[in-house]
């Protein structure tokens, strides 16, 4: 395949995969929101993209995320999780703020979709392309 085109789609390929990694992750903490003691959980998706796709010095691919202990198997990105910081104190120990993990969960949404559309338009005007050049 065609090397800009391909390292085109393998930094779109790694950023849907880590969107959808962050949705199950916001995913999990609105759901454990009314459990006891639970610490809600985020990562930083600049670094986590930045470290999937090489692009961050010497050793830091998937495999060193890997190799660091991250939860992805098979070559799949899994970014360093932290735990998010309280707006506010609560009795229970939980961390969850309803308000900021909608708000994420709705940005990251959006942002997965144009992802999505980000690929798909690459390879619409790949095929449109090929077409063209057949007809030739």
């Amino acid at each position: 395949m065609i090397p800009g085109l391909n390292d085109g789609l393998d930094f779109q390929s790694q950023a849907l995969v880590l969107r959808a990694q962050r949705q199950r992750l916001i995913a999990s903490n609105i759901a454990n929101a009314d459990t006891p003691g639970y610490q809600a959980r985020d990562f930083d998706f600049a670094t986590a993209l930045r470290n999937a796709t090489g692009s961050g010095g010497v050793g830091s691919g998937i495999g060193a995320d890997i190799a660091s202990g991250g939860s992805g198997s098979g070559g799949t990105p899994s970014p360093e999780l932290q735990y998010a910081v309280p707006s506010q104190t609560n009795l229970d120990g939980n961390t969850v703020d309803l308000d900021r993990e909608r708000a994420s969960f709705v940005d990251n949404s959006v942002k997965y979709e144009s992802t999505l559309r980000f690929i798909n338009n690459a390879i619409k005007n790949t095929m449109d392309a090929m077409k063209s050049f057949k007809q030739f």
